[in-house]
């Protein structure tokens, strides 16, 4: 008998493959990403680079981020998340594989392969908003991306364990070898599990089916996209551009210069870099999960939409802000990193807030909604690392990278405060 005669469904359900190859696949991303975060210290080492220079390798990277952010976004809307961030894997992990002859042959290949990762790893967020709004219904987005989103914490840890591993066993030229090679085994599997679209996927029950297109709140391609200045006259977009852009000030400031912190500035030996490092990302882990449950759980009570959304920003940025500013009076080790982690579980809050209001404002073209705040999301990734990179450079203060960071994040708070929504705005 069939489930559909049942009335039953079965559990594991085709949207829940989707998310979990988007959740791989941003995993790639990131292990791609930091890698270099624990390398570059052995690797400036071998190939005599300062402090200044290494914040500009770090920050290179993000040029290329930042360009192909809104093309990604559109492309997603228009030919379908599966076709871009598949290409996009493969662009991005090619060039992983070549940065160490970058390195050995001088800084400006090296700069141009970090930032043809770049481009490559551009499509990633744009493509899986564009898949979630056509695959998710309006009470599981804040779960779908929260789940996507911890990618980047899972990541972020693999690659923070196991770089150093490699590094004292291999050298650091295989930390970029082996985790190119995952985002080729990756594709393959994506081409095998994933449709862009719901009614085009080979073993998606009638049921879910029905369901998705019920209740999702986009489907089928954008033929033609409002205007980019259409999109820019907007507020509650506005509000979530510098959300994103304050928010991402403290992720790729902590993403960059969290295992030189721990090592220099905490005086942690290289070999336990990675142990400590990794401890606030797993915080955000298991926090993001929880703050997306809890707000489509709100919504789905019939909340407000636009109060979710401002509740959830607030606690995000107003106990993060608090946190950064606490780890400026302690000296102890463990009370640092243990602020950190707090930090982490109040930041992930933002999942129900910004992270997914580019959903509520125009579903139809969330891929590129993102592909814009992401593009002022990335700007942090070349300003804030390479100003953090300049005060350690000029000062040596920690302490002073930590307290530009909370400024950014209490402005962002109230920016959003004043002028989000959480009504559709892009019809």
């Amino acid at each position: 008998m069939s489930d559909m005669a049942t009335g039953k469904q079965p559990f594991w359900k085709s949207r829940y493959t989707v998310i979990s190859m988007c959740f791989a696949g941003t995993f790639v991303c990131y292990i791609d990403r930091v890698n270099i975060s624990v390398a570059i210290i052995p690797m400036a080492r071998d190939l005599g680079w300062d402090v200044s220079t290494q914040g500009a390798i770090l920050s290179s990277f993000y040029i290329g981020y930042l360009l192909m952010q809104i093309g990604g976004g559109r492309l997603a809307d228009r030919f379908g998340g599966k076709l871009v961030l598949g290409i996009g894997v493969l662009i991005w992990s090619v060039f992983t594989i070549f940065t160490p002859l970058a390195a050995f042959t001088g800084l400006y290949m090296l700069f141009a392969a970090r930032i043809g990762m770049g481009l490559g790893e551009a499509v990633t967020f744009p493509s899986v908003y564009s898949m979630v709004t056509r695959w998710f219904p309006d009470d599981e987005k804040s779960k779908a991306i929260a789940l996507n989103a911890s990618g980047i914490p899972i990541g972020t840890v693999f690659a923070l364990i196991l770089t150093p591993i490699i590094v004292l066993h291999l050298g650091w030229e295989w930390a970029f070898y082996l985790f190119g090679a995952v985002g080729v085994l990756w594709y393959l599997l994506w081409q095998r599990l994933v449709t862009t679209d719901p009614r085009l996927h080979p073993s998606i029950s009638k049921a879910e089916l029905a369901h998705i297109q019920l209740h999702a709140p986009a489907s089928g391609a954008v033929e033609q996209s409002p205007s980019l200045l259409t999109f820019l006259r907007n507020k509650p977009l506005w509000a979530i551009i510098v959300a994103h852009f304050c928010n991402n000030w403290t992720l790729y400031v902590v993403l960059s210069w969290l295992p030189k912190y721990v090592n220099e500035g905490l005086g942690i030996s290289f070999a336990a870099v990675g142990l400590v490092s990794m401890l606030p990302h797993i915080s955000s882990f298991v926090c993001l999960n929880i703050a997306g449950n809890i707000a489509d759980r709100m919504i789905k009570t019939g909340m407000d939409v636009t109060f979710v959304r401002k509740l959830m920003q607030t606690v995000a940025f107003g106990g993060l802000a608090t946190c950064l500013l606490l780890i400026t009076l302690v000296d102890s080790v463990w009370a640092a990193i243990g602020i950190l982690c707090l930090g982490k579980v109040f930041s992930a809050a933002g999942i129900g807030g910004h992270s997914v209001n580019h959903m509520d404002i125009g579903p139809q073209y969330a891929g590129t909604l993102m592909g814009i705040t992401n593009t002022a999301g990335t700007i942090p990734g070349i300003v804030g690392v390479y100003i953090s990179g300049l005060i350690l450079h000029y000062t040596g203060s920690w302490d002073l990278v930590f307290q530009v960071t909370a400024g950014v994040t209490l402005f962002g708070m109230f920016f959003y405060l004043a002028f989000a929504s959480g009504e559709k705005q892009f019809h």
